[in-house]
């Protein structure tokens, strides 16, 4: 029974990771390929009956890199601050566009300051710790209300999906910086703690009444 446990766990450490990845693969390619229902009608008949997937991929690749190539030179800069100009006169649109635009250029602009630095942090009381992400630091109007002392813009990602989580503004003192990329500290929320940045450790854990 012992090493059919063992066997059982095994398998599992093997097949979890492959069918996790495969499907996160699998919703990805066809997501993006509904890029395809730009091509001719035609075309989209075709792909169909011969069920050829992830041409949507390459779709979107090439979307992406005529895009960036236009917007790169003098003319594609000057459409697009046209176009950008005429979005913001939109009442209601405006507001969304300008809130989705200034993350988006903080987070993929290579001059971001997005989740560029890990730091420990007592979340949600003192004396628990978690790891969060400087995303910059509080400003103007809220700046003149926290009182003196530098203050940090934090993020605090949830476990194992990170994507949700809390923004609080914390004293520069009481978060401390770590050695450890984005990366690092992201496998590391996302694993609760199984992957360790800088190799595998082993903690014993035993209750107070043994």
């Amino acid at each position: 029974m012992l090493a059919l446990r063992k066997w059982l766990l095994s398998g599992l450490l093997v097949i979890v990771p492959l069918v996790i990845t495969l499907g996160v693969l699998n919703w990805i390619i066809g997501t993006l390929d509904q890029t395809l229902w730009l091509l001719p009608e035609q075309w989209q008949v075709w792909l169909s009956d011969h069920k050829v997937r992830g041409l949507g991929v390459l779709l979107t690749l090439a979307i992406l890199l005529v895009v960036g190539a236009t917007a790169s030179n003098f003319v594609g800069k000057r459409l697009l601050g046209w176009g950008d100009a005429v979005v913001r006169r939109i009442p209601v649109v405006r507001s969304i566009y300008s809130s989705v635009k200034q993350v988006s250029d903080t987070l993929f602009s290579e001059n971001g300051n997005a989740f560029r630095t890990a730091v420990l942090v007592q979340w949600p009381r003192e004396g628990v710790w978690t790891i969060a992400f400087v995303t910059g630091a509080p400003g103007n109007e809220v700046a003149a209300h926290l009182g003196e002392g530098e203050f940090l813009s934090v993020y605090v990602p949830t476990t194992p999906n990170p994507t949700g989580g809390y923004f609080v503004m914390l004293k520069r003192s009481d978060c401390i910086e770590l050695k450890m990329s984005v990366d690092e500290a992201l496998k590391y929320i996302v694993s609760m703690g199984v992957v360790v940045p800088g190799g595998p450790t082993t903690v014993a854990v035993k209750s107070s009444n043994s």
